[in-house]
């Protein structure tokens, strides 16, 4: 998963990723063929068969396109340690967990390897805390860490590629663990604070049980957290909720797992409000999505599109995103959400060859990844 890097032309402080210094990819976009019978006829076996073999068709070459998109903002995107802040590889983690490759003064390696490691990076700031590690917050900046503990938030997301609480991190030259950044952040949490990242690194890291005391004397469990952001402001929220959203749906999830499936669907208290939460903007969602499948540049707040394709793509990419986590598999396989999938690989490929601000692209990249690992399967190896 190596590709060729080239010198950046990039300015240092910005929140885009870059294309390296070398020839345009061009993505062949695959169009489906409507295929439908005529009103009041049944249609003959035949044509059944054909129909399904369209659908499965379709299928095969979005499977195909989201591949060639992935591969396109792993690669084609390549990241340099000299150029890009936290903010940008960050979020690329996310995306690519230990996939993701970082270009560096002494040759590539991969981003993960490169921050667990104590590699320097604009933006990524960590010393010693009361508690354990503190992670900078940077409102605002471009590169550095904008939310509490938004670092640990994501990387907390990257269980699949071997990441765990007790996995090493260099900080200053001193060896600590991801579970000093995870104590800080318990230790830090306060009433009205927001816990969106926090929340996402909490479910991944502890039993839904777990409790703590915070650095200001007050008890804490995971359910108070949970209660907090489901009880806070949605479309006020960062990116329109879209994360405030994830976090609540990874906390139910773990939830539902820890009481092994037996308080799906009668959940009470703080979890009954998550769950509502998450269902009516699941609802809103579809019901504010464009024609052309994309979702609305308003996120939950009301429908509306623009003429702006990076618009379209952030909105789309970040509710596209909490979608996928949050539908179970029959209904993520509904046509409506195959319209998102579909329109979501069309707006990457139609910036393929155009500088994407980071965050836009890999929450649409995350989004997409969940997707086809669940939707996918084999169809498109």
């Amino acid at each position: 998963m190596t590709t060729f890097y080239g010198p950046l032309a990039a300015p240092v402080h910005s929140s885009r990723c870059w294309l390296p210094g070398w020839p345009t990819l061009t993505l062949i976009v695959l169009a489906g063929i409507a295929v439908g019978a005529a009103p009041g006829c049944s249609p003959t076996a035949d044509s059944a068969v054909g129909v399904a073999a369209e659908r499965a068709s379709d299928e095969v070459n979005l499977c195909v396109r989201i591949d060639r998109a992935l591969a396109h903002a792993r690669d084609g995107r390549l990241l340099d340690q000299r150029v890009t802040g936290a903010w940008q590889v960050v979020h690329g983690i996310l995306a690519f967990g230990d996939e993701l490759p970082l270009a560096t003064a002494g040759g590539k390696t991969t981003a993960l390897a490169w921050l667990l490691d104590g590699g320097a990076l604009r933006g990524w700031r960590l010393r010693p805390g009361s508690q354990g590690v503190v992670a900078t917050i940077e409102e605002g900046s471009t590169t550095g860490q904008g939310h509490p503990d938004q670092w640990i938030g994501y990387l907390a997301q990257c269980g699949l590629d071997g990441l765990s609480v007790d996995t090493p991190i260099s900080v200053n030259g001193k060896l600590h663990t991801l579970r000093d950044l995870l104590s800080q952040a318990q230790a830090d949490i306060r009433p009205g604070r927001e816990a969106t990242w926090t929340l996402m690194a909490l479910s991944a890291w502890l039993p839904p049980e777990s409790s703590w005391t915070s650095s200001d004397g007050r008890t804490w469990t995971i359910e108070d957290v949970v209660a907090m952001e489901a009880a806070a402001d949605i479309d006020g929220a960062a990116c329109g909720g879209c994360h405030r959203l994830f976090g609540l749906v990874q906390a139910l999830a773990a939830h539902r797992a820890g009481a092994n499936g037996s308080e799906q669907g009668s959940e009470r208290g703080c979890w009954a409000e998550a769950e509502a939460r998450i269902e009516a903007c699941i609802e809103i969602a579809r019901r504010h999505q464009q024609p052309d499948g994309s979702f609305s540049v308003h996120f939950f707040e009301r429908p509306g599109t623009s003429a702006d394709v990076f618009a379209r793509l952030g909105a789309t990419g970040h509710i596209f995103e909490f979608l996928v986590a949050a539908l179970d598999d029959e209904r993520l396989a509904e046509p409506w959400v195959t319209r998102a999938a579909t329109r979501l690989v069309t707006l990457l490929e139609q910036t393929a060859d155009v500088d994407v601000e980071c965050g836009a692209l890999y929450h649409a990249v995350h989004g997409l990844r969940l997707y086809r690992e669940r939707v996918c399967g084999t169809a498109a190896e």
